[in-house]
């Protein structure tokens, strides 16, 4: 099996590469080498003759998004549908990494797959296009939704938390947003379990179990030896973000249970993985944290 990676350089890049050597051969690539903004990426990626493409190159700053809503579109509902026409091009299948933001969180229960999506910002709106291209164009396909995703690369809420302690700031978290934390390496092992048993359709996959942001941080601070009781508080409204957040956007992963797959880790196990793992990585350069 040949898997291109879109966006290899990512968060979840990164981890997608080791996974999935063992399928294949896989090609990763980069902005420089696959631009999915420009029009000519269709027939460049055709060129790599895929069986499949893994697609986790995106815009994903929800805040960005909000702000330049025809960057956001350019690349995550456009790049998306280039990506998608690459693969029909060759017959390749797509998997594509979408998110819990197509949801507006008000069902107040956790999300399935047959919940319509409702996005509540230009981000949710944006990937959610990426996803009616994949189905739309693609001639197999994959579309995994996941949630509050975090690893020892690049910028995420774990390495803001870790950073601002550092730093001695004052640490004020949200409580009145719920989701699920999933941990890149796991969700690329789960890429890998996918492709591996053939399957296709749409899945959400996140780690076990569901938590605040704030109760987030806690565990966070717990388990990398600072005082949880030092944190404070706060409300959404009292941030003041560019882009609305749903406040209950639990994804539950019936699906992936339904296709007899093992259930990922319960967020804290992997919290812990991640942290340990990023103590075994050289000093964490100062601009990766927010």
């Amino acid at each position: 099996m040949r898997i291109v990676i879109t966006g290899a350089e990512g968060q979840l890049g990164v981890e997608l590469v080791p996974a999935l050597t063992p399928l294949g051969e896989v090609i990763g690539t980069t902005i420089a080498d696959l631009d999915i903004t420009d029009p000519d990426c269709v027939n460049r990626l055709a060129a790599l003759a895929p069986d499949w493409v893994v697609h986790a190159a995106a815009v994903t700053d929800v805040d960005g998004c909000e702000r330049e809503p025809t960057r956001a579109m350019t690349v995550n509902a456009e790049g998306t549908r280039r990506v998608a026409e690459g693969c029909r091009c060759v017959g390749a299948g797509l998997l594509y990494l979408s998110t819990d933001y197509v949801f507006d969180g008000r069902k107040g229960i956790s999300y399935t797959e047959s919940d319509a999506p409702v996005p509540l910002n230009v981000y949710g709106r944006s990937k959610l296009e990426g996803e009616r291209a994949t189905r739309s164009l693609a001639p197999r396909w994959i579309i995994i939704r996941t949630a509050w995703l975090y690893g020892t690369h690049g910028r995420n809420f774990v390495k803001t938390i870790l950073g601002k302690v550092r730093d001695g700031e004052r640490l004020r978290v949200v409580d009145d947003q719920v989701g699920s934390p999933t941990y890149a390496r796991d969700l690329a092992d789960a890429v890998a379990l996918l492709l591996s048993r053939g399957l296709t359709g749409l899945y959400h996959v996140t780690n076990s179990d569901s938590c605040s942001w704030y109760d987030f941080a806690r565990e966070i601070l717990r388990l990398s030896g600072s005082d949880p009781s030092a944190l404070g508080r706060m409300t959404s409204a009292e941030l003041s973000r560019s882009a609305r957040r749903p406040a209950y956007a639990v994804l539950e992963n019936a699906a992936w249970q339904a296709a007899g797959l093992p259930p990922l880790r319960p967020w804290p196990e992997a919290l812990a993985a991640m942290l340990a793992a990023l103590r075994s990585k050289p000093q964490m350069d100062a601009n990766e944290h927010e």
